[in-house]
Parts: C-alpha cells; structure tokens; sequence
C-alpha cells in the first residue's frame, strides 16, 4: 500500500507562449501519488471568472505547463506539466482538478535572480533588501519572460 503526500497550494502561474498568467487562488492543495508514473493531483479554488480560462484547457486536451509554490512562500516554484481534468462551479467559486507530473528545472530561482539583480547595478544594503523582498513575491525572471 503506497501512501500519498499532500501539500499546501500557495501560489500558481500558468507559463503560456513565453508569458506567465498568476491565477489567484482563494485555497489550493496538491497531491504527490508517489506511483511510478510520478503523477500529482492538483485542485484549486479559484473565482468563478477564472473557469472559462480552464474550461478551454479541459475541453483541448492540451498540457499546461505551470509553476507552484508549496507549502512555505520562500519555497522555490515547482514546475508541472498538467492537463485539466475538471472544472466544477461551487457557488461563487471553481475547482479546477488538475493530473499531471512533476517538471525537473534546470536551475534554482535564488541564483538566477541574485544574478540579475547583480546585472541591474544593485549593491550592499540594497541588494540585500531587494533580495529578501523578491524571494518573497517571486517576481517573473527576466530570464522567464524570455522564452518561448
């Protein structure tokens, strides 16, 4: 008998055509089934302006890619490739289930942003303070907005 491992969904943006669109969740929980297909259940509670977005996604089939944060908000995003699975309306509000498995990132968020603050002129003190700041609110890397 496997055991599944449930966290806490924080935050989540979706990474389309080179963008990355936040969702704000009003709760969210993901699920690590700890299978070997290494599939994860996400579901989260969004607004009902939200569910046309993700009723497109259900009915195409098509994967998402998308990035969330677990549990603590210092924790680094984790990538997953999902698909939609449900959209289901709850009064005012909609869960949106979500199948998919984990993405491996090539590098850590810390590093990639302390570069580019490094790269912007920041120093001292106030590199520091804009650091400290940005771990928190997990600003889109200018390396992100780049891709394709």
């Amino acid at each position: 008998m496997s055991l599944l491992k449930t966290f806490k969904m924080l935050s989540m943006t979706v990474v389309q055509g080179g963008q990355t669109i936040s969702i704000p969740l009003v709760d969210g929980i993901i699920i690590n089934q700890e299978n070997s297909h290494r599939s994860w259940i996400l579901e989260m509670y969004v607004d009902k302006t939200d569910s046309t977005f993700f009723e497109q996604f259900k009915n195409s089939g098509e994967l998402m890619e998308v990035k969330v944060v677990i549990s603590y908000p210092e924790n680094e995003p984790a990538g997953f490739e999902v698909a939609v699975y449900a959209v289901k309306t709850i009064g005012d509000y909609v869960s949106v289930l979500f199948k998919g498995t984990l993405t491996r990132t090539r590098r850590k968020y810390a590093v990639q942003l302390l570069t580019e603050l490094v790269q912007d002129g920041l120093t001292g003190e106030q590199l520091i303070t804009r650091f400290e700041n940005d771990m928190r609110q997990r600003p889109q890397l200018k390396k992100d907005s780049a891709t394709v």
